[in-house]
């Protein structure tokens, strides 16, 4: 593969194949924004499928689809609120009425409030009177263009009535604000990425070029990764809007990373030979296969995403490996075409020449290499200590299960379902399903008894029988609790009653079984999941990963060294992060998927570090005594890592210009960890780990003039 490598740049890196190299970039582009569509044409807001076919409320949905398919849609809440003391029944009721008349488009059924009696409307109303739910189901499978479509004719029968404001929540509300969302967001993610990219180029670089020649490679990259991701929408993939736009900051991220790391060795070279191809050739015969193990290991991680069962997750695996693929494939081509090109014009203002000294000893990373190899025990304890009270903070973390909870304060669905959570019982947001399925008819007496057998259970406050089918033998139930749905309080008990099922059918005296259905159903779901997820993810991506870098270093000890820092680091990443979250933005309670998120990206990217470093004092090493060689190897890798850590970090730190939680606080705690990662462990953990563990052995070169 070494020698493959090699032969690749070498041709690349001439005259001829450097405009080659760049003309077949540019007639690809060309040739899929032709014949390809755009991933954004085939995105969705949420993925079809997060749960195994296996789980419990998955199961539970199969049987409500299986036995009371009327009831199967998507539905929508709509609360009115009243902008004086009390709501005008009778309005909303001329509302539903005009509903019911009108031939709404997608729209399966609406609360029939006009026929109903005052005791009935009475479940419906907050008991201040002040507020109204009303349940609207739309038919199943409909894109959120569609949902606006029903919206749009509903709203005029409501703006019929000044007394009332109405907010729509539930799913569908929530997929068409998720949708404008996403929309506007995308754009303003994309120009400050790209924004923040060069502005940090130019101010490190002090080179226009050098800030402009990565940035064209990264659009490059990405026009060819979103038109095969195109392509694989069109054959049936689904494209999460959120993986998309995970996946454009690890492109860009990932791109200029490798571009800096191929113009610093390119810099290099240009002051020992004239030539500007040798120079090139000779950058990427050193930088090449270290680009290549880096680019590798990240695939990897995420290829093994395909291994998880949550939704989300698998999601990233094709989209992430396809993305990831085109970069590593443009590292090895496009790039070094595009440097080769320039030439030395690149580094204008400061144009290398040769004889120019390499690195300054008096540099700071020359300085901090000297520090660590000289007092190596000093330097890892400080480090370790550090990182060891951050990660203490992973045993305080607490999560949260409401996706609600993640979205703007000032989103419509969000308005509207706090409206009903300040409005009414806290059980009643989402209520949760219970189907009972039988092998015989079930008795009115005997569904009253299991009904009151549930309601015995704790924290539920109520359980009402909602429909029958017709032979008596299923029988379908709102069980209500008086915890928020989406508390763990209520995700115990309904887990709880899961187990005790048993117990629960013997004491109503009935025979058959008993399946839960809603959203806390799948918070039950998803923190199952999720938790076999995080093992698998874990222990695959370690492994793999190791086993990569054992082939890169040759060498277990080293390879069990920058494997344990980047784990270590990772902890203490997740324990400072969320302290900060907390501390700054008042976050208390994160998504259960962002360890999982972060746990994949850090340990992806800054294993990166570790390689270039490492790659370095194995090169230096074949000259050098040890510590000299980590000294070499840390003052030569250090600025340009730097470099590509505080622009790596500041590119995923956009995330935080996302409206959803879940991102930026992704963004927030992988840019810290990035931070870590560039001048903790790959400035001072892992170099001073090698001073004390690396035998000090005579340098290869000398040995081999030895020997002769």
């Amino acid at each position: 593969m070494h020698s493959f490598i090699h032969f690749i740049t070498d041709k690349i890196a001439t005259r001829k194949g450097a405009w080659i190299t760049l003309i077949t970039w540019i007639a690809l582009a060309i040739v899929l924004s032709v014949i390809a569509p755009s991933s954004k044409d085939h995105a969705v807001n949420n993925v079809s499928k997060l749960y195994p076919e296996n789980s419990p409320s998955v199961i539970a949905e199969q049987k409500i689809d299986e036995y009371f398919p009327d009831d199967d849609g998507l539905p929508a809440i709509f609360v009115f609120e009243t902008k004086e003391e009390t709501l005008n029944i009778e309005l909303i009721q001329n509302v539903t009425e005009k509903f019911s008349e009108s031939d709404i488009p997608y729209v399966k059924s609406v609360i029939p409030l006009h026929q109903m009696p005052p005791v009935a409307i009475e479940s419906f109303l907050s008991e201040d009177e002040e507020a109204l739910f009303l349940p609207v189901l739309f038919e199943e499978n409909i894109t959120s263009t569609e949902i606006n479509q029903g919206l749009d004719k509903m709203q005029p029968i409501i703006d019929e009535h000044d007394s009332f404001t109405t907010h729509v929540t539930g799913p569908a509300g929530i997929a068409v604000d998720a949708t404008d969302l996403f929309a506007r967001a995308d754009l303003v993610l994309l120009f400050s990425t790209v924004g923040i990219i060069l502005i940090l180029l130019i101010i490190t670089y002090r080179s226009p070029l050098l800030a402009f020649i990565p940035l064209l490679g990264a659009v490059f990259v990405y026009a060819v990764a979103d038109r095969f991701l195109g392509l694989l929408g069109l054959n049936g993939v689904e494209l999460a809007s959120q993986s998309l736009s995970i996946m454009m900051i690890l492109l860009f991220a990932v791109v200029i990373d490798y571009s800096l790391f191929i113009f610093s060795r390119f810099h290099e070279e240009l002051k020992r030979t004239e030539d500007k191809y040798e120079a090139m050739q000779s950058a990427m015969r050193e930088i090449g296969i270290p680009i290549f193990y880096s680019a590798t290991t990240i695939l990897l991680a995420m290829l093994v995403l395909f291994f998880a069962d949550f939704g989300d997750y698998k999601n990233f695996a094709p989209i992430f490996s396809i993305a990831v693929f085109v970069v590593l494939f443009s590292a090895l081509t496009l790039l070094p075409a595009l440097f080769t090109i320039f030439g030395r014009r690149s580094f204008w203002p400061k144009i290398p020449h040769v004889g120019d000294e390499t690195v300054k000893a008096s540099s700071l990373w020359g300085k901090v290499g000297k520090f660590v190899t000289t007092k190596p025990r000093l330097s890892v304890i400080v480090i370790f200590i550090f990182l060891l009270i951050s990660a203490s903070n992973i045993f305080t973390m607490s999560y949260e299960y409401n996706t609600m909870k993640s979205f703007p304060d000032d989103m419509p669905s969000r308005v509207g379902y706090e409206v009903l959570e300040d409005k009414f019982s806290k059980g009643t947001l989402a209520a949760t399903t219970v189907i009972f399925e039988s092998d015989t008819a079930v008795t009115d007496d005997d569904q009253e008894k299991l009904a009151d057998a549930l309601a015995d259970e704790k924290v539920v406050e109520h359980v009402r029988i909602s429909n029958v089918t017709e032979d008596n033998q299923v029988v379908q139930y709102d069980l209500t609790f008086n915890e928020d749905p989406y508390n763990e309080k209520s995700m115990n008990a309904l887990e709880y009653l899961m187990e005790q099922e048993g117990v629960i059918i013997a004491d109503a005296e009935v025979k058959g079984e008993l399946f839960f259905a809603g959203e806390t159903a799948a918070s039950v779901d998803n923190r199952n999941v999720n938790k076999r997820d995080i093992v698998v993810i874990v222990l695959a991506e370690t492994l793999l990963i190791f086993l990569m870098l054992i082939f890169l270093t040759r060498s277990v000890k080293i390879s069990s060294l920058m494997m344990g820092t980047i784990l270590f680091s990772f902890l203490a990443a997740l324990g400072i992060g969320t302290f900060l979250v907390s501390l700054l933005f008042g976050v208390d309670a994160i998504s259960n998927r962002v360890p999982v998120y972060a746990f994949v990206f850090l340990v992806a990217l800054g294993i990166d570090y570790n390689i270039f470093l490492v790659s370095r004092y194995l090169e230096e090493k074949k000259r050098l005594p040890v510590k000299d060689a980590i000294a070499n190897a840390v003052a030569n890798t250090g600025g340009v890592i730097s470099s590509a850590g505080i622009i790596l970090a500041a590119t995923f730190a956009v995330l935080m210009t996302q409206p959803v939680e879940v991102l930026s606080t992704f963004g927030f705690i992988v840019a810290i960890g990035i931070l870590m990662d560039t001048f903790l462990i790959r400035g001072v953990l892992l170099p001073g780990l090698l001073a004390l563990l690396e035998k000090n052995e005579r340098p290869q070169i000398i040995r081999k003039k030895e020997e002769k």
